[in-house]
């Protein structure tokens, strides 16, 4: 690798570490191809990328970044997973280290925040932003619900009382 594609790589690892929701580190030595492959199919699926890069240059792209405190886990055979989405990238990591012993997770950073092992894994424990919407919109929903079952509910209630008025009147 030339000093130009090392610049250009560098500063591509840069965007990557500026615009991440999450970056995660982890060994992957012993790692097939094939489940190399998984890994990177599972992480697309969620909206984030795998990125395998030399160490060095991955130290020179974290200067000045506010993930800049994940340069201390890169040693030895590392792999960056990362996605926009504060959770996607946690969640595929975690899951597939449960599968996969080879992949260890070593820690990540969320923006300023460092994370170790338990961080990780806690953020990978949060809903995903897609549950977060859907949560949020079931609380939105279910109000006009309930305010369409108590305009409606006075109503039936009237009918009720009047059919009672009128059993009794009959009778």
């Amino acid at each position: 690798m030339d000093r130009a594609q090392k610049e250009k790589l560098v500063e591509e690892l840069g965007q990557i570490f500026e615009s991440s929701g999450v970056v995660v580190v982890s060994h992957y030595e012993g790692i097939t191809v094939a489940e190399m492959q998984d890994l990177r199919a599972r992480m697309r699926e969620a909206g984030g990328s795998v990125r395998v890069a030399k160490n060095r240059l991955a130290k020179i792209a974290l200067e000045g970044q506010p993930c800049a405190s994940i340069a201390e886990f890169l040693e030895g055979m590392t792999v960056l997973a990362y996605s926009e989405d504060p959770v996607a990238a946690a969640k595929v990591v975690n899951d597939y280290s449960k599968d996969n012993d080879k992949l260890v997770i070593l820690g990540g950073a969320m923006g300023d925040n460092a994370l170790d092992v338990a961080g990780v894994k806690a953020v990978a424990a949060m809903p995903s932003r897609e549950e977060l919407i859907a949560s949020i919109v079931g609380c939105i929903a279910a109000p006009a619900s309930n305010i369409a079952g108590a305009i409606g509910a006075p109503a039936s209630n009237v009918a009720s009382i009047l059919s009672t008025i009128e059993e009794k009147a009959a009778a």
